[in-house]
């Protein structure tokens, strides 16, 4: 058997991806499953209130919501997210996350 090139998950094994990572009373918890140059995968759990503020990064983003409601920002426009819908972030956007009910969400980061 070989490397793995993903972390903290179970192989072969079917999964929910919202059950990966818990809620925690006023706080964001992340759970990274693979970085490296080339590409970025995090699952997130927010309290509802909590937030990543502004910021960019170098490679396009995409989030898929897995749980409840969040507010991604994106270029100072908000669009809401709810379970099951994505959205991409371009690279190099100014962007930010807020929960506006407690949210869980899958970020693929793809850099150039």
């Amino acid at each position: 058997m070989g490397q793995n090139y993903i972390k903290n998950i179970d192989f072969s094994t079917a999964l929910k991806m919202a059950d990966l990572v818990s809620y925690q009373p006023g706080q964001v918890v992340s759970k990274t499953l693979a970085q490296n140059p080339a590409v970025s995968l995090t699952l997130f759990a927010f309290d509802r209130g909590e937030e990543i503020s502004t910021h960019s990064s170098t490679g396009d983003a995409l989030v898929l919501a897995l749980d409840g409601e969040g507010e991604i920002t994106i270029n100072g426009e908000k669009h809401e997210l709810k379970q099951g819908e994505t959205i991409v972030m371009p690279a190099n956007a100014p962007h930010a996350v807020y929960a506006k009910e407690r949210f869980k969400m899958f970020l693929v980061v793809v850099f150039p």
